[in-house]
């Protein structure tokens, strides 16, 4: 049987160690081989655009979901529905569907719909391919991550005491008031948790842009081993840079977590 629930934070991290050690070896054999060196000078400029395509995506999805979460917890019927329609939606097609369809399906329609509203303005038409891959793969991870982050912002919303909300209308403070005030800097620290999860998630996630040929690390990846057929060097420094990436995400997560249950 299962003993009493442990606190992990006290823990030994055993588990660091161990992949403080991996990631040295690495690192040394980076420092030591000259095509290690050479196969981590052409990932790294993938680098930036992991980046971009994981801060924008994330700040579109965070800010989408908090809207989703606010309309499903509307007094509006049809404001539930609508969230509630887009987040079963959404959350029921696969990541990579989700991108081949925006950027081939989604965007394409929206060029249309802009030349079709500037048509009467004699503006020239947009055409398709101004729209970069890029940020075709950027919209899909937002709208793909902004069905789960409403479901972390709606369950944080809901954690909050209601007794906290009557005694805050009691005072007369307005629903925003009361929003901004009372329920938002309570739920925040449920809600951050996870929400940093999904941040870390996105982070991965965000290679699957490589399917529509946009320059990331696990694109430049694929290109280099084709190219030097060292499948298993230039494989070793994609995994050893997306892993300083999320390790170091997480473990930054988990301190900034902890600091804010000790205030």
């Amino acid at each position: 049987m299962l003993g009493p629930a442990r606190d992990e934070s006290g823990d030994f991290p055993y588990w660091l160690v161990l992949l403080g050690g991996v990631v040295l070896w690495l690192g040394y054999q980076v420092v030591a081989d000259d095509l290690y060196s050479q196969v981590l000078g052409t990932l790294s400029k993938g680098i930036q655009i992991t980046v971009i395509v994981t801060l924008v995506g994330f700040a579109l999805a965070a800010s989408l979901g908090l809207i989703l979460a606010l309309m499903s917890l509307s007094r509006s019927l049809i404001a539930r529905q609508i969230a509630r329609l887009y987040i079963e939606v959404i959350r029921g097609i696969p990541i990579i569907v989700l991108l081949l369809y925006t950027a081939f399906v989604v965007a394409p329609g929206l060029i249309a719909g802009i030349n079709w509203a500037l048509e009467p303005f004699g503006a020239d038409p947009w055409r398709t391919r101004d729209f970069p891959l890029l940020w075709r793969a950027t919209l899909a991870l937002a709208i793909g991550y902004s069905a789960f982050i409403a479901e972390v912002f709606r369950a944080g919303l809901q954690s909050v005491d209601p007794g906290q909300l009557e005694a805050a209308q009691t005072l007369g403070l307005s629903r925003w008031q009361r929003f901004r005030y009372v329920v938002f800097p309570q739920a925040i620290r449920t809600i951050l948790p996870p929400l940093g999860n999904d941040f870390v998630a996105m982070v991965k996630d965000s290679s699957l842009v490589s399917v529509l040929g946009v320059g990331d690390i696990t694109q430049l990846g694929k290109v280099t081993a084709a190219g030097n057929f060292r499948y298993f060097e230039t494989y070793n420094v994609v995994a050893l840079i997306y892993l300083t990436l999320t390790v170091t995400l997480s473990l930054a997560l988990r301190r900034f977590e902890r600091r804010m249950r000790e205030s």
